[in-house]
């Protein structure tokens, strides 16, 4: 199998979309290559593409918010998105873009092997768990494929936008925690 340093090497090169040619760095992902938790967004933002690192802007900000109410950090979970590279002012990934970019992420997941996968947004969701997920009616719910847990979360920048789904996104962040301590409890403990 591919290493970790072959895969960020070819996806750092990659032209396979459009997407590259607007580029300022390519996201490949962030954390800790041995955790249990893969957190999996839609795909880099300005200042994503300018620091070359996922949630690194306000919503990755919220995002450090979040991980901590569970007692979580970017040290013990791994972050990376849809696609690698930031499509203009900041639309959702196209359908060709995210084909042409998915296999990056099924390696990094074929890599990591983790127990538990948190969707961040509906963008994030259609793709991993069902085309015809609903954020609104389906967040923080279990799914499992290939044995591996799935959740999805709003989107922290959604949580920016419209502070009145954080009640709800609390619950589910209580239900990830609490499901990590069932699967990975290991996780916790390598916190700082």
């Amino acid at each position: 199998m591919i290493t970790w340093e072959e895969l960020e090497s070819r996806c750092l090169h990659c032209q396979n979309c459009a997407l590259a040619d607007t580029r300022t760095n390519v996201v490949f992902g962030v954390g800790n290559r041995q955790a249990d938790v893969l957190f999996i967004g839609e795909g880099p933002g300005e200042q994503e593409d300018l620091q070359g690192e996922p949630f690194v802007g306000p919503a990755g900000q919220f995002l450090d918010v979040m991980l901590s109410v569970i007692d979580l950090h970017r040290s013990n979970v791994y972050i990376a998105n849809i696609v690698k590279c930031r499509p203009p002012r900041n639309r959702d990934p196209l359908n060709i873009e995210q084909d042409a970019c998915i296999g990056y992420l099924r390696t990094q997941t074929a890599l990591l092997k983790p127990k538990i996968i948190v969707c961040l947004g509906r963008v994030a969701a259609m793709r991993i768990i069902d085309k015809d997920f609903r954020i609104t009616r389906q967040h923080g719910q279990w799914f499992e494929r290939a044995g591996i847990q799935i959740m999805a979360l709003y989107h922290p920048s959604a949580l920016l936008r419209d502070p009145n789904k954080r009640p709800e996104t609390f619950v589910d962040l209580k239900r990830l925690q609490a499901k990590i301590q069932e699967l990975c409890p290991e996780t916790f403990s390598n916190v700082f």
